[in-house]
């Protein structure tokens, strides 16, 4: 079993910048992709950004020159550091993790962008 919790989000006015984390703890060995989603009210939920365990990575077009995804392997952590904010990024934001083709999901962190 793996645990993600992510740390981070809050209130911010438009424009400006938040930095997601997301901890990985128990059998962790051996996770391979993780990615940041998140969900609207009323919306599905959306990939926002992807990341190998070699770092190569992958965003939504509407995040892009925006978001930057990024781990730390040796501390099992994701990162999403979010600049320029939108209200429309307002979302509940959830980490997702990989392991043996096996997908988990840590609880969510809410990011509100007040216009």
């Amino acid at each position: 079993q793996v645990q993600l919790v992510e740390s981070g989000g809050g209130l911010v006015q438009t424009g400006g910048s938040l930095r997601l984390s997301c901890a990985a703890s128990g059998s962790t060995f051996g996770i391979n992709r993780m990615a940041w989603y998140r969900q609207a009210p009323g919306k599905q939920r959306e990939l926002v950004a992807g990341i190998s365990r070699n770092g190569i990575t992958n965003y939504v077009d509407s995040v892009k020159g925006r978001f930057t995804i990024s781990r730390d392997n040796a501390k099992n952590t994701l990162y999403l550091q979010m600049n320029s904010l939108k209200p429309e990024d307002t979302a509940v934001y959830y980490c997702n993790a990989v392991i043996h083709l096996t997908g988990y999901w840590g609880q969510g962190t809410q990011v509100t962008v007040s216009s």
